[in-house]
């Protein structure tokens, strides 16, 4: 086949799976909305239930559910109180309805603590999810302040040495400064930062970090470690291993969307070569590994042992689906390829994993992992596939209205 031949066949591909994925667009929305306006009635029972005792933290947010289908709220401090407010703002947008910014504010607030906790690296998926989209939306001027400050306590966690954030505080037994892949998102407040105030700073150690993890992070295939373990005196790796995937060596679907979805982002901001060849490398092993499902919605880890008897991950679906879209408008020669298997994605999780009306406790997405070696969430809703995939969901109909991405 020559190369007009597989342009004109990748365009009939595209063609095809916009009718597909467009389609669904108003009634996902429709669907999102019902579910959220549930959600919304079922935090307020649940925090009832779990009044926080005097000094404990207090349940602000939705997480999953329980394996018995009870709703499980998290205080401001867990990575992902951030995506239930997001969800909000995204979906005033995707809606058109601007009810959904005064619950998205009242959410919102709630996170505001997070903004000077220096025990944490997931300021990015906690504040910039949360006020970052308020802001894009809103320009509200008392969000812009939380992101800075927020930005000004993710340094905190920089190691010049290392060139790069510190990841967990736990488990120091185990690691001396850990950097996982999850932390590329993170990265978004920081150059958010240097747009907002002029301070270069946060841009420069934005940089660093995607650079030691690029240098460090990558096997030969591009596929990613989830964890590299550095030394703070040499700046160099010590291990390479995982946490929440199958093995050390093995490729944890959920991070390699973070790899992908982080690196688009990353060229983005920088226009740095580097970083959209790398993204692109990361899409091409996602995209041409044979243990990729047909609908590509990714087994939890693409060498967990018992394919195709392992369980689903929709939320790395929906972040791999968010960021090739985006990718698709970088790329010259592979953009109408990433955009169509971004629409057969959303087209697949639009049709067999969303809940029914009225259903999961008013999640929108079912059939996330959240860690499978840990028997933890396994199979169930998880608040940040509902985020992406309707960030995902808005990325693609702006994109069909020739409007480019929303850009935060």
């Amino acid at each position: 086949m020559n190369r007009k031949t597989a342009f004109f066949h990748l365009v009939l591909a595209l063609l095809a799976t916009q009718a597909l994925g467009q389609a669904p667009y108003k009634k996902t929305v429709k669907l999102a909305e019902t579910q959220a306006a549930l959600l919304l009635k079922q935090v307020p029972k649940a925090m009832q239930q779990k009044p926080a005792a005097a000094g404990k933290p207090v349940f602000v947010s939705p997480r999953t559910l329980t394996p018995s289908g009870e709703l499980v709220l998290v205080p401001s401090r867990d990575w992902t109180s951030g995506f239930f407010p997001g969800y909000l703002w995204l979906l005033s947008e995707a809606s058109g309805q601007p009810k959904w910014q005064a619950a998205a504010r009242t959410y919102t607030t709630r996170i505001e603590p997070e903004k000077t906790n220096a025990t944490t690296h997931d300021m990015g998926f906690k504040v910039y999810c949360s006020f970052g989209q308020g802001y894009r939306l809103t320009q509200d001027a008392t969000y812009r302040a939380v992101l800075l400050e927020s930005a000004r306590t993710l340094c905190t966690r920089f190691n010049p040495t290392v060139g790069a954030l510190r990841s967990w505080d736990h488990h120091r037994e185990t690691w001396g400064f850990p950097v996982i892949i999850d932390n590329m998102l993170n990265l978004e407040l920081l150059f958010a930062a240097t747009r907002l105030s002029g301070d270069s700073s946060f841009y420069k150690i934005a940089v660093s970090h995607a650079n030691t993890t690029l240098r460090h992070h990558f096997r030969p295939d591009f596929s990613s470690y989830h964890v590299v373990d550095y030394d703070t005196a040499t700046g160099q790796p010590v291990k390479k291993m995982t946490h929440q995937g199958y093995a050390d060596a093995s490729a944890w679907a959920r991070g390699q969307g973070w790899a992908l979805y982080g690196y688009t982002m990353c060229y983005r901001e920088t226009k740095n070569p580097a970083y959209l060849a790398q993204a692109e490398k990361v899409a091409q092993y996602i995209l041409n590994h044979p243990n990729l499902p047909p609908d590509l919605i990714p087994y939890w880890d693409f060498n967990a042992p018992n394919i195709p008897n392992e369980p689903r991950d929709a939320s790395a679906g929906a972040i791999i689906a968010s960021g090739l879209y985006e990718l698709s408008t970088f790329s010259a020669t592979r953009g109408v390829l990433y955009r169509s298997k971004a629409d057969q994605m959303m087209a697949n999780l639009a049709r067999s994993y969303t809940a029914k009306p009225g259903g999961s406790q008013g999640f929108l997405l079912q059939h996330s992992t959240g860690s499978k070696p840990m028997n933890s969430e396994i199979d169930v809703p998880l608040i940040y596939a509902d985020y992406y995939f309707l960030e995902a969901l808005l990325r693609q109909r702006n994109l069909a209205a020739g409007r480019g991405l929303s850009v935060r």
